[in-house]
């Protein structure tokens, strides 16, 4: 499995904890949605930056 794939899974499962208590201290839902919407285009920035390869230095 990918590093990106690991990473991936690990922030799926905060933002679904996450989720999880939002919704147990009664948030209403589009505010639940919407947390969830930008906490995942966070972890797909994250995980991009994290698993990037570095360009080959210019000889």
């Amino acid at each position: 499995m990918s590093s990106f794939a690991i990473y991936l899974i690990g922030m799926l499962l905060v933002i679904g904890g996450l989720a999880y208590v939002a919704w147990m201290l009664h948030t209403p839902p589009h505010w639940l949605a919407a947390g969830v919407v930008v906490l995942l285009g966070l972890g797909i920035l994250g995980a991009v930056k994290a698993t990037r390869r570095r360009d080959p230095p210019e000889s």
